[in-house]
């Protein structure tokens, strides 16, 4: 069957035949093989072997052209799609915050804390892994627990690079009803990048990009371009309707589509030399504060787009094709956000039996090596817990962690478990 497709303003004549890749003749599995790189139009009769292995793609020219992108079309920004798909995944987006706030509401203050700084500092750690740089953790927990003003043991002094991540991200949530600037969203650049470089490369720091943009992939002289941002000529143009949208509260929208959709927006225009990635997500996070109307962040996205990278990219990758609807996108980020917040409904349970513990035992004589052993067999502990576990890990000696520990099974808190062994291990009594 033949079809036209328009093209960048150039009209192709395509051939499309049912096929096995393996019948191909020599010369056409060379063709199949150059179309993995280039995207082709949304046409429903063209079809690139690449994605469906059935078909195979003749093209009458022997040369290629992209796609357009989503920004090469008039009024782009007009974003439309199917009410009936989102507002599905929307409803039990929010169904689930509100039931994690609720159980939320329920702890005391100190366990509040410890569970906003766990997921804070997962957040940053996790934003900055999905760009392949993996940070400290214990630095990024100290920088945070310093900011907040919240008290414990064992700080440690973090780096230049980490305390401007976390500054960046912490703007973003606890001051979450501020406008986002072309001033402020300079700042966070420049947090992000203190002296001017990503890696060994200089680039133009606390102002747009004044070159164009590829995101490409593969070894030198072997890349794969993915995608070609805006041209760098109308980035102000294209930033300046992205922050007056941002911020007009008169926008009829719910503010957890609206995170979705500035994170893809922000995406599309590309508008830094790096570190678009990382403040897309500071966005999100911040449009979602605004969501819950609370700076305490229970959950963290950035933790599950790093789970669901490969998918992140591809939905991305699609989306940047379309022609303005982008319901593909909607529906991954609301379901990507469903799937972190039900990890947190899950853990909460566990805080919440934590809390209950010790709401039970708050009258009960508990040392402070004991206080730490039991929040860490709360806590996920590894393997068994024996005698000699505690005293490694209360730093003291092995007929103290006896005592310890039979103490705690005459008080009800501990048990020996049945099964014999060479070891005798001991078990956490909830009741």
């Amino acid at each position: 069957m033949q079809s036209e497709c328009n093209i960048t303003n150039t009209r192709l004549t395509t051939e499309v035949r049912r096929t096995s890749s393996a019948k191909l003749n020599p010369n056409e599995q060379k063709l199949v093989q150059k179309q993995e790189n280039y995207s082709f139009c949304g046409e429903k009769t063209f079809y690139s072997p690449h994605f469906c292995g059935e078909y195979f793609v003749y093209l009458s020219h022997n040369y290629f052209e992209m796609a357009k992108y989503i920004y090469q079309y008039e009024n782009w920004t007009d974003f439309t799609w199917e009410n009936s798909a989102v507002s599905v995944a929307l409803g039990e987006v929010r169904l689930l915050q509100g039931k994690i706030l609720g159980q939320i509401h329920s702890l005391g203050f100190s366990m509040k804390e410890e569970k906003k700084l766990e997921m804070l500092t997962l957040d940053v750690l996790k934003s900055s892994e999905i760009e392949g740089e993996k940070l400290n953790y214990e630095q990024v927990r100290s920088s945070i627990a310093r900011r907040l003003g919240i008290n414990m043991a064992g700080l440690v002094t973090s780096s230049r690079n980490v305390e401007g991540i976390v500054e960046m991200m912490l703007d973003a949530t606890q001051n979450f009803k501020n406008p986002l600037t072309e001033e402020r969203l300079f700042g966070w650049h420049a947090a992000l990048f203190p002296i001017g470089y990503s890696g060994m490369y200089k680039i133009e720091v606390a102002q747009y990009r004044t070159e164009e943009m590829q995101v490409v992939s593969g070894a030198m002289g072997k890349e794969r371009v993915h995608y070609e941002a805006v041209p760098a000529k109308n980035v102000k143009a294209e930033m300046d309707k992205f922050l007056s949208w941002l911020n007009d509260d008169n926008i009829v929208i719910d503010s957890i589509l609206k995170a979705a959709i500035a994170h893809f927006w922000f995406i599309i225009i590309h508008p830094f030399d790096d570190g678009n990635g990382r403040i897309a997500r500071a966005i999100s996070d911040m449009l979602l504060a605004r969501s819950e109307n609370s700076s305490e962040r229970f959950y963290s996205l950035s933790n599950q787009i790093q789970q669901e990278k490969k998918l992140y990219y591809e939905t991305l990758k699609t989306e940047q094709h379309s022609n303005g609807d982008i319901t593909k996108w909607l529906v991954w980020f609301l379901t990507c956000l469903k799937h972190a917040l039900l990890e947190t409904e899950e853990s909460m349970q566990n805080i919440l039996l934590k809390a209950e513990f010790w709401e039970k035992h708050k009258a009960t004589p508990i040392n402070e090596r004991q206080r730490l052993m039991i929040n860490k067999l709360f806590d996920n502990f590894y393997g068994k817990l024996t005698s000699s576990k505690w005293a490694k890990i209360t730093k003291t000696s092995s007929d103290t962690a006896l005592r310890d520990i039979k103490d705690l099974i005459k008080k009800g808190i501990l048990q020996q478990e049945k099964q014999g062994g060479r070891s005798t291990n001991y078990t956490l009594v909830i009741k």
